[in-house]
């Protein structure tokens, strides 16, 4: 199969990916979700200590 009939399908299923998106009905109000566990500094710590490390690697390594 040719690139030039690839790129034509993939852009019709995102077309019709996208049309059938924006058809969804929004789901009828009801109670609130529930409480979930809120991101807080941890991730941010995480984020930052697993930066640190890779850096930390990629010195190493050179």
């Amino acid at each position: 199969m040719m690139i030039q009939n690839k790129r034509k399908i993939a852009s019709i299923l995102f077309v019709l990916i996208s049309v059938l998106c924006f058809a969804q009905e929004l789901p009828p109000p009801g109670a609130p979700p529930p409480p979930g566990t809120p991101i807080d500094g941890g991730v941010l710590i995480g984020a930052c200590l697993a930066l640190i490390y890779g850096v930390k690697k990629l010195l190493k390594n050179n």
